[in-house]
């Protein structure tokens, strides 16, 4: 077990925040694109979709900005090194094809970082939405239902979401800073808190690389070269518990586990937003956890829920323990993350 006294007893720097207060702060988090950005975007996509590529295939050159090249570097430093949130508003999607869309929002993935496999099919744009999947399914993906969610991280540096419709009811985006969550378990229960330090199961829920365990053994807390970072999804946990192999999950594991959940849910802890047509948020993963409420969709199908998805691998990032080949296969900074198994084919389908 992890000596608890040899990690810092608080984190205060920006990316440990309180929700409530940045709710209380939108500017801190919210930037509202203006003409200027919106055409500088828009003449990039087009000099991009004149190639008739894959927009799998899209990089900073082929998406070459005027402009707001300057604002995405601002971006990129507070994702790294700021809060670790931004949303930026007022993309016009609605007088785009879903290709438009979708090349403006992988355009400017690529001026953050390098787009990673969402999926076992090497899907570097994902598509959000309730396929019909059963959320108690131990093989399902939770995205891939209208069901809550839990906050949890995903497999790469940085998630990007761009909304293209939301739900008729609920579907909020709710995000946790993990130092908040270490802060609240240090001055209370140090004990439980080391506990999170274990190497506990995650299931991989089927999508497993060649060679590789059914689930893996990061811990949902990681201390390495001066940084905490956070892998979780208790969901996952849980699932992993029907492997004979993976480690027992102990009462007082169990109740370390509650006692994060809980907190990540506090209100006053996290921070919630509804993402609105047009708006792309930009989450750093390994400093907080995001979540999203369960939703209820229109009935029309044209008209329900569906976000776009990316996973970024930034340079300049921090570094990563080794326990994270499990999930990344690499740990090389600028070119990890996404989940990669065998035959797979890194490509952006639209739909």
């Amino acid at each position: 077990m992890i000596d608890i006294s040899l990690l810092p007893e608080r984190f205060t720097g920006p990316s440990a925040w309180i929700g409530r207060d940045l709710a209380a702060t939108p500017k801190a988090w919210l930037y509202t694109l203006g003409k200027v950005d919106i055409a500088d975007l828009e003449q990039a996509a087009d000099r991009f979709l004149a190639l008739d590529r894959d927009i799998g295939e899209i990089t900073a050159d082929t998406f070459p900005l005027r402009t707001f090249a300057t604002h995405l570097a601002m971006l990129k430093a507070r994702l790294l090194r700021g809060i670790g949130v931004e949303v930026l508003r007022g993309l016009p999607t609605d007088s785009y094809t879903q290709r438009q869309a979708a090349t403006i929002f992988c355009g400017i993935g690529a001026h953050l970082g390098s787009a990673r496999s969402q999926n076992a099919a090497g899907h570097v744009l994902g598509h959000v939405r309730d396929t019909g999947a059963k959320a108690d399914d131990p093989n399902t993906r939770i995205y891939q239902t209208s069901a809550r969610q839990t906050f949890h991280t995903d497999s790469a540096d940085v998630v990007g979401l761009l909304c293209l419709k939301d739900a008729m009811e609920g579907g909020d985006s709710l995000l946790v800073s993990a130092e908040t969550i270490y802060n609240a378990m240090r001055a209370t229960r140090p004990d439980l808190l080391a506990l999170l330090f274990d190497p506990i199961a995650t299931d991989r829920r089927g999508e497993v690389p060649e060679g590789a365990a059914p689930f893996m053994t990061i811990p949902p807390l990681n201390w390495h070269a001066g940084y905490l970072t956070v892998f979780y999804q208790r969901q996952y946990i849980d699932s992993a518990q029907r492997f004979d192999s993976a480690m027992r999950l102990t009462p007082d594991h169990i109740e370390a586990l509650d006692m994060f959940d809980a907190l990540a849910d506090d209100p006053d802890l996290h921070i919630a937003m509804r993402l609105e047509p047009g708006d792309m948020q930009f989450v750093y993963n390994h400093a907080q956890l995001h979540d999203r409420t369960g939703f209820r969709d229109w009935p029309d199908r044209a008209d329900r829920r569906h976000l776009l998805r990316l996973w970024l691998s930034i340079p300049d990032d921090r570094p990563l323990p080794e326990c994270f080949r499990q999930r990344y296969g690499s740990i090389e900074i600028g070119n990890r993350g996404g989940i990669l198994t065998k035959g797979t084919r890194l490509h952006a389908p639209l739909d």
